[in-house]
């Protein structure tokens, strides 16, 4: 297959309130479109940037604005570099442009640390696209017939039912959490890691976060749900990589133990950043890897150090 031509665009998605996490806010989403044709088909892919998400760096270095152009001139350059590509399937053809698109990424952003998974967020709408435009040139419809053979097994699993989990961002009341339960929600992920005062202190990080944990349990601890065994509300804490320490954390952990909120932590998500490569298997919890999971690779070495999702 040869591509003979692409474009894209981009709309601005505001938030209806600013989304709190990572110790920033952000207020809008830009949301690109990519497509990619061949002589006889066209293939179509969106995606959503997240910019805070990707690399914080970038984020916190640049104007909400100039860190998501950065990101929609690597999608840009991507489809740039495809024009007059042939290419087998999406996997080779991603494998070929990756390492280019991120390149340009660290050029343009002017962070030779720029984060891997700043490149790849640029690349879901073209990867998207690129996987249309593969099912239109094999004439099929079916997806799993689409991947090699080894790779379906993981993708043939069907659940009866899916759980709704709402964010419990930075800014939300407890009001608002309460109502979520109330309407009939039972998962609540909530992000952890604010920077109260925008000093970078770790030290108030803890204080804010302890008090979050607090406010929250007290507010749903004695209310029920017929969907988790212990009839409680489990609690997701995302803390996007704004850990410093194992210390830190354990005295977390060791306050929502004392208040009676550990029991209810079914999940800690993400707590340092993607250097930390201690073990992990110690702590009470259950600790998942997010963001520092770039590849198959990269989640082996996690799983190696104790994280178990």
């Amino acid at each position: 297959m040869r591509i003979q031509s692409t474009n894209s665009n981009f709309i601005r998605e505001p938030m209806a309130a600013p989304m709190g996490f990572k110790g920033s806010y952000l207020t809008e989403l830009w949301q690109p479109v990519a497509r990619i044709s061949t002589a006889d088909h066209t293939g179509i892919g969106v995606g959503v940037q997240s910019v805070l998400w990707s690399d914080s760096a970038v984020f916190s270095g640049n104007s909400q604005a100039g860190g998501n152009a950065f990101m929609f001139a690597m999608s840009e350059y991507a489809l740039k570099l495809m024009e007059g590509m042939d290419f087998q399937d999406p996997f080779t053809l991603l494998d070929e442009i990756f390492p280019k698109v991120y390149a340009y990424g660290k050029q343009i952003t002017g962070r030779s640390d720029l984060r891997k998974t700043f490149a790849l967020n640029s690349l879901v709408c073209v990867d998207n696209a690129a996987w249309q435009l593969f099912a239109k040139e094999n004439g099929q419809s079916d997806f799993l017939k689409l991947v090699p053979e080894a790779l379906r097994a993981p993708l043939m699993g069907r659940q009866e039912a899916l759980c709704s989990i709402p964010l419990v961002t930075y800014g939300m009341d407890i009001d608002a959490v309460k109502k979520l339960v109330n309407n009939g929600h039972f998962f609540l992920k909530v992000k952890i890691g604010s920077d109260p005062d925008k000093d970078g202190d770790r030290a108030k990080m803890l204080e804010w976060d302890k008090n979050r944990i607090r406010e929250i349990h007290e507010a749903v601890k004695d209310m029920t749900t017929p969907y988790t065994e212990s009839g409680h509300i489990p609690y997701y804490l995302d803390a996007n990589g704004r850990y410093d320490s194992k210390e830190r954390l354990a005295e977390l952990l060791e306050y929502a133990d004392k208040i009676g909120a550990l029991e209810r932590i079914a999940i800690l998500e993400e707590p340092f950043p993607e250097d930390f490569l201690e073990d992990v298997s110690d702590l009470p919890v259950r600790l998942a890897a997010d963001e520092s999971a770039h590849s198959d690779e990269d989640a082996i070495e996690r799983i190696e150090l104790g994280y178990t999702a």
